[in-house]
C-alpha cells in the first residue's frame, strides 16, 4: 500500500488513502516520487473542465527516482531519475507524421487504464497518464524522460508541465524574437514560466497582469519589466506602456473568456495572441467581423507549450545550468500530500506560483 491523493468522482474532494499499485507489466517502470507539482489542470480534472474517467489518482507533473521495471525496458534502469511525461506521442498519428508531437491524439490513451485499486478494492484510473500525486507510480516507458545533468531532482518535477508549456508558448508558439514586447497574463506557475522565458528570448518590455498585487514580486522576478493589476481597463493601461500600440505578443494563461479578449485587445496591430490556459466551454469568446478585418492580429491555441520534450528539456536545461531560467523562482509553496486540497483552495483565490509536494 502508498498513499495517494485520489479523486473520487467529478466535483468531489480529493481523499488522501491508501491505494494498492501493482507490479510493473510489461513496457512498464515503477518509480518512487521526489516531488510532484499542483497545476490548474489537476483542477480542472477535479472539476470536470478536463474529462478523464473517474476515479482517478490525480497528478501529471513530477520526478523521481526509477524503482523497477517490466519486461521489455530498455531506455531505463532501477536507480535512475526521471521527469514525468503525462503526454508521450506515439510518433504513429497523422500530427505526429507531421512533427506535431504535441497534438498525438493517442497521447492520453493510458488515462483510461486500471492503474491501482482503492482499499475497498474499486479500480483506479491514473489520471492524465502518470498518477504524480502518489508515494510512487508504475507509468509506460514512454511516459519517461531522463532528469538532465544538473537538476535537482525534486526541482525537476516543474519540468514535466509548467516549465515546457511555458517556455513553449514563448519560443514555439508565439515565436517571440528578440526586441518584441510581451505581456503574460496569469502569474501562476506556467504564468512565472513564462516570464523567465521571454527574457530568455531578449524581449524588450515584459508586462506582467493578475488580479493580485502581491505578485508583482513574484513576476518583477522573473522577467517582468511592468506589472498591471486586472481590471477594466487593463488593455488600456498595456497600450500606455507601449507608446500607445500595444505588445507585439500576449500569452494568455487563466483560461477565461475575459482575459483571452483582454490579452487579445492588448496586442498591436498585427499582434499575436497565444492561449495557453484551459478554460471550460461556457467560455465563449466573442468578436466581430470588421476587428478581425482591421486589426489584423492573430489568435492561436498552445497545448504542452507545442513543445516535443525530448528536445526542448536539454535546451532548458542548458539555461537551468547557467543561471539564466531559475526553477526555484516558480515555487511559492512547499508542502505534503495531504496539503494538496489546500493548494486547490490557493489557486481558486489566486494566491501563489507553484506548489510542490515534496516526499
Amino acid at each position: 500500500m502508498i498513499r495517494a491523493a485520489v479523486l473520487p468522482a467529478v466535483g468531489a474532494p480529493l481523499e488522501i488513502t491508501g491505494i494498492e499499485l501493482p507490479e510493473p507489466g510489461p513496457g512498464q517502470v515503477r518509480v518512487r516520487l521526489a516531488a510532484a507539482g499542483v497545476c490548474h489542470s489537476d483542477l480542472s480534472l477535479s472539476n470536470g473542465t478536463m474529462r478523464v474517467p473517474v476515479p482517478a489518482v490525480l497528478g501529471h507533473e513530477g520526478a523521481g527516482t526509477v524503482v523497477s521495471v517490466g519486461e521489455g525496458v530498455t531506455r531505463v534502469a532501477p536507480g535512475d531519475g526521471v521527469v514525468l511525461n503525462w503526454a508521450p506521442s506515439c510518433g504513429a498519428c497523422h500530427p505526429c507524421s507531421l512533427g506535431e508531437v504535441w497534438l498525438c491524439v493517442n497521447a492520453l490513451n493510458g488515462a483510461a487504464n486500471v492503474h491501482a485499486r482503492a482499499a475497498d478494492g474499486r479500480e483506479l484510473h491514473p489520471g492524465l497518464n502518470v498518477a504524480a500525486f502518489a508515494e510512487e507510480t508504475v507509468v509506460s516507458e514512454s511516459c519517461l524522460l531522463p532528469v538532465p545533468e544538473g537538476v535537482p531532482l525534486t526541482d525537476a518535477a516543474l519540468l514535466g508541465c509548467a516549465v515546457l508549456t511555458g517556455w513553449g508558448a514563448v519560443h514555439h508558439a508565439a515565436r517571440v524574437r528578440e526586441g518584441e514586447t510581451v505581456a503574460v497574463f496569469g502569474v501562476g506557475g506556467v504564468g512565472l514560466a513564462t516570464l523567465q522565458a521571454a527574457r530568455i528570448a531578449g524581449a524588450s518590455t515584459i508586462v506582467a497582469v493578475d488580479v493580485s498585487p502581491e505578485k508583482e514580486r513574484l513576476a518583477r522576478a522573473a522577467g517582468a519589466t511592468e506589472y498591471v493589476v486586472a481590471s477594466e481597463n487593463t488593455a488600456r493601461e498595456i497600450r500606455k506602456l507601449t507608446g500607445g500600440h500595444g505588445v507585439d505578443v500576449a500569452v494568455e494563461c487563466v483560461g477565461r473568456a475575459v482575459t483571452i479578449r483582454t490579452a487579445w485587445e492588448s496586442t498591436r496591430r498585427g499582434g499575436r495572441t497565444t492561449v495557453v490556459g484551459i478554460g471550460g466551454k461556457d467560455q465563449q469568446v466573442s468578436f466581430h467581423a470588421l476587428e478581425i478585418f482591421h486589426w489584423g492580429r492573430t489568435l492561436a491555441g498552445c497545448v504542452y507549450g507545442n513543445s516535443d520534450p525530448a528536445t526542448d528539456l536539454p535546451v532548458i536545461a542548458g539555461h537551468i545550468r547557467d543561471g539564466s531560467f531559475d526553477l526555484g523562482a516558480l515555487v511559492t509553496e512547499r508542502i505534503t500530500l495531504d496539503g494538496i486540497p489546500g493548494a486547490f483552495d490557493a489557486m481558486l483565490a489566486g494566491k501563489g506560483g507553484r506548489a510542490l509536494v515534496i516526499f
